[in-house]
């Protein structure tokens, strides 16, 4: 302001003291309103305001339960909520807070929602989403909300129907314990705080057991090793829900479980009455929606004998049945029109489902007939069909009564493995079911919209049954989708699913140890009005939707013959017994074993992939180079193989996993692959390649993943040939066979040795040379398959990790080395430009003074014919001769005498193949020459030293064959390169390379 004032009028800045406001006692206008100031005010400024200290007035109380230090808190975060509580154990924090709204209610259900949140902030990440926040609520979240939904519903009082809201939210998380129980528990303390009416508190514990010892409130880690997941709520002296996923464990351990988790989950109890007294609410006066006596007993003259009428014919079926019970509410209706009674007409729904509860109730437990006619532990007639749409992986359709489930299965790349983003468990989910509930499965009109929390549910609970069951992950480590799409629903849909989901896993092959079924279990009984308790009651096994809505609990049960996989409770009235609930385990185990016999009668093993439609799964091994070849830049080759062929592949370190339609088109990614990346190029193999460029002696051939060969002029056909053009041109593409490798590294390729003779109806290649040379990948098949093919798999896969890209001792990893080293066109035409053409072919003379052996190895022959005998002369350390070159090298040495050029000139072979098998076994003492397959304990060779490293040697076998020998603590270290050694073969190491050992006699 003064800098303001200065450039204004430089006058105001030199004005004299005396001539001021303040000198003549007046207040500024920035001090307030105008007027005279105090001598005080005028010799010091007013102090500045200073804000308080707001005291939080908390409550807290602490226990232990399973060695767990757990605390409890309120006052001091969400202080405007009706109920907020911080639960922690360890340094995993939960806040649970809960509302409920004000007014009167309008409903005639209680409208309770449960939201459940797990914010990436709570485990110090930020999430890796476009908007760099949390989305829609996730499956798990969604099921852990139900998690906490389930025990505190049905102790709010009847006729309470006003909107509660419950929000959990995760503050921090260090990864060792599972947020849901502990969400469960501070929802319950939140409940005692507020002033909203509700019958608890209740305690949820989780129980887990490594090696039969049970285990009170596991870690994560611990329940990776454990075969028991248990989750028990429950008030003082009544159970309110399990949620089980467990290894078929017993019925008798189960059971075991159960009790010990009840005495267990109360403790939570009294911190919570405790923590209630300090800082709780007293319990508002809600208004509850109740039906009157009198309006009970109208509807009751009204309705009930017909109703009865209708509940005691087993003829009607689900629609019927419902059709003539809404033909009686709208008879009873009317009545009440008749006379004007607007206070029942405003609760008649409510009257006449009471009325129906009463009479169905009745008769179970005085006659012991269901609704259907059936007996109280009878299952529903059944039908199983496996392999009903069979262009599927595997798919199967399952009846129990009216309810119907169609289940589908799709098989996919490890990389399709579902990925969770979760604060705790592990990063991706391999087994996925998703269950579907249309609304056309109960004839109604629907809109389907996003994640529905029920479906959620059901889908997971029978994705635990059948988890259980499937191979271990190091066996398949496949992607597995079940679809479970329900036709037509009359109870226990999720149950149907387990059944039919074991049929459609089987059905494709997927080698399940034994199949699962699932069966729900109900309850009716009979309450002691003056005591509240149960005087009577009957179990129900394989209960229809009509029972599940007018009985008292839904306890669905999955597993197998040796024991439980998954278990669901949910119920009705405001706890049940304990030990009804183990009671109804054995009918659940009759049940579950009728269903088994059908479902074993329709498929029992898995389905062999004998189809060639059938789709088909392959692993392969590579280098990392390799698949970076394979893959291209920024991933162009990898989708370009994609489009063409319909497949998809997955690539991660070293493995690359291929799922096709069906197998000719598995066929075409192979080979497609195997021109990207290659294979090992054995003599004798055949290969395909594109002709790249063409010379006068020949063509050059790029094949096996970018190698190139070539293609003698001699070798184009069995009939003289003037210009090789007039058989391959630049771009066809070519099946040829390697025939050779010269010292240069060249490799030698022929169309002619593809091609039949003259005269002969035969094809020249023996039918087993292609086999050979070609690995064959680890193809995914049914257990039938694997049992007659394991060895054949385990030996293929050892050859494509270990030899196929670790040969000569070189890793894949810091040796970019392809298998045979070539030379370019540029090179072999600089190589053509200083080679004595001039000489004479037909000479054969050695030079004066040179040795005999030197003559041997310097025989002039033209280019085509001198690679050919100098592959054969020479040993060659990265190419492998084929069974069939091997064995028809004495036959051929007698039939080809004689072999022409392109110039028609003439030459004799004999004695160069006499020499070349003379060398080839020196170089390996044993018959034939040395192979993975020959090699065997206790073999003795000679070898060379190839290399030397600081704990051992490695030697050179011979033909392309490697091995190891480790120095001896007291032996002998004093070895040079190319040294000749006598060794035995004592061992194979993982990777199957030979573990040799010096034989004693040199």
């Amino acid at each position: 302001m003064a800098s303001m004032a200065s450039r204004i009028n430089p006058l105001l800045t030199s004005l004299p003291h005396f001539l001021t406001w303040r000198s003549l006692g007046f207040r500024t206008v920035c001090m307030g309103r105008l007027g005279f100031a105090t001598q005080s005010q005028l010799d010091a400024d007013p102090p500045a305001a200073v804000a308080g200290t707001k005291v939080l007035e908390t409550a807290r109380e602490e226990f232990e339960i399973g060695s767990r230090l757990i605390t409890l808190e309120t006052g001091k975060i969400a202080r405007f909520a009706n109920g907020a509580v911080v639960l922690g154990m360890d340094e995993t924090k939960i806040l649970s807070t809960v509302a409920a709204a004000k007014g009167d209610a309008v409903r005639d259900f209680l409208p309770l929602t449960v939201e459940y949140q797990e914010k990436q902030f709570a485990r110090g990440v930020i999430p890796n989403t476009y908007m760099r926040r949390e989305g829609a609520p996730r499956e798990r979240e969604l099921l852990c909300g139900r998690l906490i939904d389930r025990p505190i519903r049905p102790l709010f009082p009847p006729g309470f129907y006003h909107e509660v809201q419950v929000m959990a939210n995760v503050l921090s998380s260090d990864g060792k314990q599972d947020p849901d129980v502990m969400a469960a528990n501070a929802t319950s303390a939140a409940l005692m705080l507020s002033d909203i009416p509700w019958g608890g508190p209740i305690g949820v514990i989780r129980i887990g057991r490594i090696s039969g010892q049970f285990i009170i409130n596991p870690t994560i880690d611990e329940l990776s090793l454990s075969d028991l997941n248990l989750v028990y709520a429950c008030t003082r002296d009544k159970t309110l829900m399990i949620d089980v996923q467990a290894r078929e464990i017993s019925e008798k351990d189960l059971e075991a479980g159960l009790r010990l988790a009840h005495p267990e989950a109360v403790k939570y109890l009294e911190p919570q009455i405790r923590l209630a007294a300090k800082a709780g609410k007293c319990k508002k006066e809600y208004k509850l929606s109740m039906v009157s006596d009198g309006t009970l007993e109208k509807v009751r003259n009204l309705a009930e004998a017909p109703i009865e009428a209708v509940f005691t014919d087993p003829s009607y079926g689900k629609f019927e049945r419902g059709e003539a019970l809404e033909k009686i509410t709208q008879d009873v209706k009317r009545a009440l029109e008749e006379e004007c009674d607007e206070e029942s007409l405003k609760v008649l729904p409510k009257a006449v489902d009471t009325v129906r509860k009463k009479v169905v109730r009745r008769r179970i437990i005085n006659e012991g007939f269901r609704v259907d006619g059936r007996h109280l532990d009878e299952v529903r007639p059944l039908y199983c069909e496996a392999g009903s749409f069979p262009i599927l992986h595997g798919s199967s359709i399952f009846n129990r009564g009216d309810t119907q489930v169609l289940c589908t299965v799709t098989l996919g790349a490890p990389g399709d493995a579902q990925h969770l983003d979760s604060l705790v468990g592990p990063p991706t989910k391999r087994f996925m079911l998703h269950y579907s509930f249309p609304p056309f499965s109960i004839n109604e009109v629907g809109k389907r919209v996003g994640l529905n929390r029920r479906e959620v549910g059901h889908g997971t609970l029978a994705e635990k049954a059948l988890l259980a069951v499937l191979p271990p992950e190091d066996d398949f480590p496949y992607a597995v989708r079940v679809n479970s799409e329900v036709m037509a629903s009359d109870g226990s849909t999720s149950m149907a699913t387990v059944c039919g989901g074991s049929m459609a896993l089987m059905d494709a092959g997927i080698p399940l140890r034994e199949h699962v079924a699932g069966v729900s279990v109900g309850l009716v009984s009979e309450i002691d009005p003056s005591t509240g308790t149960i005087k009577d009651y009957r179990i129900l096994t394989d209960i229809l939707g009509l029972e599940d809505h007018l009985g008292d609990m839904d306890f669905k049960i999955a597993g197998t013959r040796k024991g439980v996989t998954a278990i669901q409770l949910d119920i009705k009235p405001a706890g049940i017994p304990l030990d009804i609930i183990c009671e109804s385990l054995e009918p659940a185990l009759k049940g579950r074993l009728q269903i088994l016999d059908h479902m074993e009668r329709e498929i029992n093993a898995p389905r062999t992939q004998g189809d060639r439609n059938s789709p088909r799964l392959a692993t392969l091994k590579f280098s990392n180079d390799a698949l970076r070849r394979l893959i291209g830049p920024l991933g162009v080759l990898k989708r370009k193989i994609e489009e063409e062929t319909g497949a998809r592949m997955s690539v991660s370190d070293g493995t690359l996993t291929i799922v096709a339609k069906n197998q000719a088109v598995m066929e075409k990614v192979l080979e497609k692959v195997d021109f990207i990346v290659g294979r090992e190029i054995e003599i004798g193999g055949i290969y395909k390649g594109v002709v790249t460029s063409v010379k006068e002696y020949g063509a050059f051939v790029e094949f096996n993943g970018g190698q190139q060969g070539l293609l003698h002029i001699s070798e184009l056909s069995h009939e003289p040939v003037s210009r090789v053009s007039d058989v391959v041109s630049i771009g066809q593409q070519v099946s040829l066979m390697c025939i050779g490798q010269d010292v240069r590294g060249n490799i030698k390729l022929s169309l002619k040795a593809t091609l039949p003779r003259p005269g002969s109806e035969t094809n020249y290649v023996v039918e087993g040379s292609v086999p050979s040379a070609k690995e064959e990948p680890n193809i995914w098949a049914s257990v039938e398959e694997v049992s007659d093919g394991q060895e054949n798999q385990n030996s293929t896969s050892e050859e494509l990790s270990g030899s196929k890209y670790e040969m000569s001792g070189l890793n894949p990893s810091t040796s970019s080395i392809p298998t045979i080293l070539i030379r370019s066109a540029a090179e072999c035409d600089e190589e053509e430009k200083s080679a004595a053409w001039s000489q004479n072919p037909k000479s054969t003379t050695n030079p004066a003074g040179a040795s005999k052996s030197e003559g041997k190895s310097k025989t002039s022959c033209p280019q085509g014919d001198s690679q050919f005998s100098d592959s054969i002369i020479s040993p060659t350390k990265n190419v492998k001769y084929s069974k069939r070159v091997l064995e028809n090298r004495e036959k051929e040495s007698h039939s080809i005498l004689r072999s022409q050029d392109g110039d028609g000139n003439k030459y004799d072979f004999a004695s160069l193949l006499r020499t070349s098998d003379d060398l080839i076994d020196k170089m390996d003492e044993a018959k034939g020459p040395i192979s993975a397959k020959k090699m065997k304990i206790g073999t003795k060779l000679t070898a060379k030293v190839y290399q030397i490293r600081a704990h051992g040697l490695v030697l050179d076998l011979g033909g392309g064959l490697r091995g190891m020998y480790r120095f001896e603590s007291n032996g002998r270290r004093d070895f040079g390169l190319g040294d000749e050694l006598r060794v035995e073969c004592s061992s194979f190491s993982s990777k199957g390379i030979a573990v040799l050992s010096l034989v004693d006699d040199q």
